[in-house]
């Protein structure tokens, strides 16, 4: 897959960097559904073991919000 225009993406910032894979992800989230992007049967066990413990151990976790603001804070 070749682009119209050159990109260098490692002239970003790490910080950069994590927010443009976040955009890409979410666009691919936005156009795909899940005849384009199935699950293997192994995926979908991980999804579903990872689904009961949160709900088993519902505060273990961090919101998104405070996960990508440490991430950001440790590229500065």
């Amino acid at each position: 897959m070749s682009s119209a225009i050159p990109f260098d993406y490692q002239q970003l910032t790490i910080a950069q960097r994590l927010e443009l894979v976040e955009e890409i992800w979410d666009s691919i989230r936005a156009d795909a559904d899940a005849a384009t992007l199935p699950l293997s049967g192994e995926e979908r066990a991980m999804l579903d073991d990872r689904l009961a413990d949160l709900e088993a151990r519902p505060h273990a976790g961090a919101p998104w919000s405070e996960v990508r603001a440490r991430i950001l804070g440790r590229a500065r």
